[in-house]
């Protein structure tokens, strides 16, 4: 069988992305309590792919426009889970309640990108790119972001994205570990049961007379090995937690696994798509709920497994735009603007909605159709960033925005 390292690659469970072979960055040391058991922050990012509804999400039920807006796919005053009076939660997401009754989860509403477009793949990329409006940047905001954030040990599961391949948000020069299913890869050489790609793998860089390639090869396998070792498929969640049984979150238990097991994760990144519900998007019941459900069952596991690692551990969602304020003729909602970003962290001053709210009343929308934006969704990002995992240069994080400290939000403690 003919295989490259680049086929390869791509292929196969697991993807190592990053600079052009560095082995340093794979050190078999890694994989362990190197600080005697010392905490280290962890920031983990979700994209909801598709233009979620943030009205539906996060309801403004005492604000009589959203109703007049929606006649057909509003959720009623009696089912929104009520917060604090003016907002509540779709009552799909009763996961999340007692995050917010325990001040773990915050709320930014209308937030977003200020880039006006109402095309799918240019929102996506310009907020995984963190330069909206500008095309031509190569690499990813939560990338950048580890340039100067502080290592806590150098591990190839620093920097990681819960798929089938390295998303925008993580491409740049730091490396990066794409992980489709940690169940899947078999370690080649002297295992009879190993796949052919990995044991053709492991062949080609034994043949190696590249030296530096030979390196990586070793060090990669050795950190597959140290991954194997935790037996993936045996894995316990903490008890009483229940996984949905979705791809979401499954790559939220895997995640839980890898940090669990002390691996070095700094940076993660998971999507979930369904999003975009132009046709019936449904109320309490339908599309839209559907996928709530399992968005917020799956994170809502994800925080219980976690225990005490949560406390050093910040989630924040967002979603490329909005909806249309006003319902369209399929009983659906168009591309619309601003949208609601969730924020999920132990050290999180939760329990509390963030952000102006601009009003739904006609003469308040952006363009006469769409929820305006009052939070740039950096605003919400680089607080983490700067904050809770220790990179205070966001200008290189977020080139050519503003994001002064005296501007955050101030959610984090």
């Amino acid at each position: 069988m003919s295989i490259t390292r680049r086929v390869f690659l791509r292929n196969s469970a697991l993807a190592v992305v990053g600079t052009a072979a560095v082995p340093s960055f794979l050190t078999r040391a890694a994989f362990g309590a190197v600080d005697g058991g010392a905490r280290h922050k962890r920031l983990v990012v979700i994209f909801q792919r598709g233009a979620a509804d943030g009205l539906n999400i996060v309801v403004p039920h005492a604000e009589a426009p959203y109703y007049a807006l929606r006649p057909s796919i509003n959720i009623p005053r009696k089912s929104v889970i009520d917060l604090n009076g003016f907002f509540g939660l779709h009552p799909s997401l009763s996961a999340f309640q007692p995050l917010w009754q325990q001040g773990q989860l915050a709320i930014v509403h209308a937030a977003g990108s200020p880039d006006t477009t109402r095309s799918h793949f240019d929102a996506q990329d310009f907020m995984e790119t963190g330069t909206p409006g500008v095309k031509v940047t190569e690499d990813g905001w939560l990338n950048r972001s580890l340039h100067n954030m502080p290592a806590a040990q150098r591990s190839a599961f620093r920097a990681i994205a819960l798929g089938p391949s390295l998303p925008r948000v993580l491409s740049g020069s730091e490396p990066a570990v794409a992980m489709n299913n940690i169940n899947d890869f078999s370690v080649g050489g002297r295992n009879p049961k190993a796949s052919p790609a990995a044991t053709a793998f492991e062949a080609m860089y034994d043949h190696s007379s590249d030296s530096v390639l030979h390196g990586t090869g070793e060090e990669t396998f050795d950190a597959v090995k140290m991954l194997k070792a935790a037996d993936p498929g045996k894995y316990t969640p903490a008890l009483g937690v229940e996984y949905p049984k979705s791809r979401f979150a499954d790559g939220l238990r895997q995640l839980a696994q890898l940090i669990k097991a002390n691996l070095g994760v700094q940076v993660a990144f998971a999507d979930i798509g369904g999003w975009d519900h132009h046709v019936n998007e449904g109320a309490t019941e339908g599309q839209l709920a559907n996928v709530l459900s399992d968005f917020s069952q799956s994170l809502g596991a994800f925080w219980t497994d976690l225990g005490d690692l949560g406390e050093d551990t910040v989630v924040i969602t967002m979603s490329e735009f909005g909806r249309t304020a006003r319902e369209n003729g399929n009983r659906g909602t168009d591309h619309g603007h601003a949208n609601v970003m969730f924020v999920l962290g132990g050290r999180v001053k939760g329990g509390r909605v963030y952000g102006r709210w601009p009003g739904l009343d006609p003469s308040q929308l952006y363009e006469g159709r769409d929820l305006a934006l009052t939070t740039d969704f950096r605003q919400v990002i680089g607080e983490a960033v700067a904050r809770h995992m220790g990179n205070k240069n966001l200008a290189a994080v977020f080139p050519g925005f503003d994001n002064q400290p005296g501007k955050f939000l101030r959610y984090l403690g």
